[in-house]
C-alpha cells in the first residue's frame, strides 16, 4: 500500500511556524566558530584527497586542527563559565 501525502501537508511543511526560535538562533551563533574552524580543517583535507601532502599542506592542517580544538574548548569554556552561578569557576 502506498501512502499519499495530502496537500495541507505539503503546505505545513514549509509555514512560518516551523521557522528556528530565537534560542535555536542565538545557539548556532554561539557556535559558528567551532563551524568554521571545521570547515577550514575539511577544506585543508579535501586538498590533500588526490595528491601526496606537501609539508605546507600538513602545516596547514595541523594549523586548521589546531584553530578547531581551540573554537571548541573556548565554546566548551564559555558554556562552564555560563552554567556556574555567583561567577566561581
Amino acid at each position: 500500500m502506498e501512502h499519499i501525502v495530502t496537500v495541507q501537508d505539503a503546505v505545513t511543511a514549509f509555514a512560518d511556524f516551523m521557522e528556528p526560535t530565537n534560542a535555536e538562533l542565538d545557539a548556532i551563533e554561539r557556535e559558528m566558530p567551532v563551524i568554521l574552524a571545521d570547515v577550514d580543517l575539511l577544506d585543508a583535507h579535501i586538498t590533500t584527497l588526490d595528491r601526496t601532502p606537501t609539508e605546507l599542506d600538513n602545516r596547514r592542517i595541523r594549523r586548521a586542527r589546531r584553530r578547531a580544538l581551540a573554537a571548541r574548548v573556548a565554546l566548551l569554556n564559555l558554556a562552564a563559565g555560563a552554567s556556574v552561578p555567583g561567577g566561581a569557576a
